[in-house]
């Protein structure tokens, strides 16, 4: 095959993944992301852009298993409760609508470093969208809040994203190495963040009704996955609460009117209460080791022991202390993530064996040197263009190793720094358009879906705040991460 026709047929193979990507529902082939990117990578395999054995060689295990452990650890942070904590902490003693803007973006923020962006952003939509609902306040400030600072967030860890998994393992960064580097730049961002959506949005927030809608916070409590029960039943909970207790230990169900419940033994009643009081016990012991069990995780990540592994073993002993079958947990990790992430892997190869994205970069390489500053805006640019219209994950797999090999040119003590500076703006590059980012996405999606609170977030209104927000993070956070980069030591 000559040259010439392996770039037009892997760029033709780059192009349909491309598409799928970002238009998963295309009219003329609505396959969706993940079958598109097994689509791209057996077009090259097809195509002899690659052989099958190029094709296994590039997919990256210790990638997937960094992300099917955080996601299992998910699952169990979940079931634990650590998401409902999390929303009551946005209302707790809350000062008022400014107020709850900060907690959710603060909130938001934290969750998706540790938690991933998309996890955070699937499990607090709704919350942040009854809040406002409750507070008679547009949702659209908090989804832009949940949605953004929850992007910014994650570019704190390798763990927050999948493109810093990749840039993290790619380059060898330690967990703490990465937090210690972009934590300052993440915090000012959130805080910038915050700061201009007040600013935008200031005389929305400030023509509210004071007084809170009663009916919106039962509904708002009611409602949410995450409650057992509604706070309208509140008056009845001790009698509803012995009701399910005497249905479980006998075997049915007993109405007040039974006459067989009036006539119970004492002593059968204090069995209830000693049942009661047994799993109220045996739950609070399961979510403690949940929540000592990711925190030993954490640790260990900083600690700098292998991540894959890390987060696989702490998935595993949740799995062990859950003491039951594991099915209905392993179901619910996103395998067609797995799976985009394989066929991604398999089609960036091919375009990358094209030889185009080498010929491009040779172009760009000289005015794109991270050793002064209108180098790092040029790198600044393109790679805020590119995580728009590749997305982020992919922009990472073609541009990360030749970032860190120019500057391995310059001095070896860029090299880090270069995938630092691909990690903050390929991830803050997400909050510049409603298809920046899965977790933009998953809010847009989410919001829409909420029970009689729905919301259509629009490319436009997100547009409209994306792109001053994207602008100043970004910068501000590359001369924290450069100015910070000299000074501390790591």
């Amino acid at each position: 095959m000559t040259a010439s026709l392996k770039q037009v047929l892997g760029s033709f193979s780059f192009v349909i993944f491309w598409l799928l990507a970002v238009f998963p529902a295309i009219p003329f082939l609505p396959i969706g992301r993940t079958a598109g990117s097994l689509l791209g990578a057996v077009l090259m395999v097809i195509f002899q852009v690659i052989s099958p054995s190029q094709a296994y060689s590039s997919v990256d295990l210790s990638i997937l298993g960094l992300l099917f452990g955080t996601m299992m650890v998910s699952v169990y942070l979940e079931r634990a409760d650590a998401f409902k904590y999390l929303g009551k902490l946005l209302t707790w003693k809350s000062q008022g609508p400014k107020d709850l803007i900060f907690r959710v973006c603060l909130v938001s923020a934290i969750a998706s470093a540790f938690f991933t962006n998309d996890t955070c952003c699937m499990v607090l939509t709704e919350f942040s969208i009854k809040i406002a609902a409750q507070h008679n306040l547009p949702p659209l400030p908090f989804l832009l809040a949940l949605a953004s600072s929850a992007n910014i967030g994650s570019s704190a860890t390798p763990i927050g994203n999948p493109q810093n998994l990749v840039i993290a393992l790619t380059g060898d960064i330690s967990f703490y190495t990465f937090l210690v580097r972009i934590l300052p730049a993440a915090l000012v961002g959130v805080f910038v963040n915050a700061i201009l959506l007040l600013c935008m949005y200031w005389r929305d927030l400030s023509s509210h009704n004071d007084e809170e809608n009663p009916y919106e916070e039962i509904m708002a409590e009611d409602e949410m996955n995450f409650h057992r029960f509604s706070p309208a039943t509140m008056s009845h909970f001790a009698h509803s609460n012995f009701q399910e207790s005497s249905s479980r230990f006998f075997g049915r169900r007993f109405s007040a009117s039974d006459s067989d419940l009036l006539r119970l033994p004492s002593f059968l009643l204090y069995c209830q209460e000693i049942s009661v009081a047994s799993t109220n016990w045996k739950s609070t012991l399961w979510k403690s080791c949940v929540y000592l069990v990711t925190i030993g995780m954490l640790i260990a990540l900083i600690m700098g022991l292998n991540m894959s592994w890390t987060s696989i073993t702490a998935a595993l002993v949740l799995v062990v202390i859950d003491f039951r079958d594991a099915q209905p947990s392993l179901e619910k990790v996103s395998y067609p993530l797995l799976v985009f992430f394989c066929g991604m892997f398999m089609t960036t190869e091919g375009f990358n064996k094209t030889g185009i994205p080498s010929s491009l970069w040779e172009l760009m390489e000289p005015y794109a040197q991270i050793d002064h500053a209108s180098g790092i805006a040029v790198v600044a640019f393109v790679i805020l263009i590119l995580s728009n219209v590749i997305s982020n994950v992919p922009t990472v797999l073609l541009l990360g190793a030749r970032m860190a090999a120019s500057a391995a040119f310059v001095s070896p003590h860029y090299v880090i720094k270069a995938w630092l500076i691909l990690a903050w703006v390929s991830t803050v590059a997400g909050n510049l358009s409603l298809l920046g980012s899965a977790a933009n996405m998953i809010v847009s999606e989410q919001a829409r879906s909420v029970p009689r609170h729905g919301y259509c977030l629009s490319f436009w209104s997100h547009l409209k705040f994306g792109i001053p927000s994207t602008l100043m993070v970004t910068a501000i956070g590359l001369i924290l991460l450069c100015m910070f980069y000299d000074f501390i030591q790591v």
